[in-house]
């Protein structure tokens, strides 16, 4: 995936924002939480997003995958694909939709309707 791909499928999703900071990484956001980073790692496109528990020690060890520089080290629950051979195009966009998906559900009820955010899968029990 291309950071412009990267760009185009996180535009897609709805009532996403999108900010360009921290050294001209595209932060994309749902409700002002962000739920993906689009970067480079030695002029490689970079992809970080949320994951479960189980998502991020399953995925942490795979080529290509690593635990999100920063985010992990404060003990958050991020995964950055870094380089080949990494996630295909479509496993990424399921990554990318299930952070999507997480911030939906922690984001306050109010929130989530006023942002049209009707169905999320799951409410978050934590």
């Amino acid at each position: 995936m291309t950071r412009d791909e990267f760009n185009s499928f996180c535009a897609a999703l709805p009532s996403t924002t999108h900010v360009v900071q921290w050294g001209n990484a595209d932060v994309w956001k749902l409700g002002g939480k962000v739920f993906a980073i689009g970067g480079w790692n030695a002029g490689e496109d970079a992809f970080t997003f949320k994951v479960s528990d189980l998502g991020f020690e399953v995925l942490s060890d795979m080529p290509g995958l690593r635990p999100a520089p920063y985010m992990a080290s404060r003990g958050l629950k991020w995964v950055q694909h870094f380089g080949p051979p990494g996630l295909s195009d479509a496993a990424l966009e399921d990554h990318l939709r299930a952070s999507y998906d997480m911030i939906a559900a922690a984001l306050p009820k109010k929130t989530r309707a006023a942002l049209g955010l009707t169905i999320v899968a799951k409410e978050s029990g934590a």
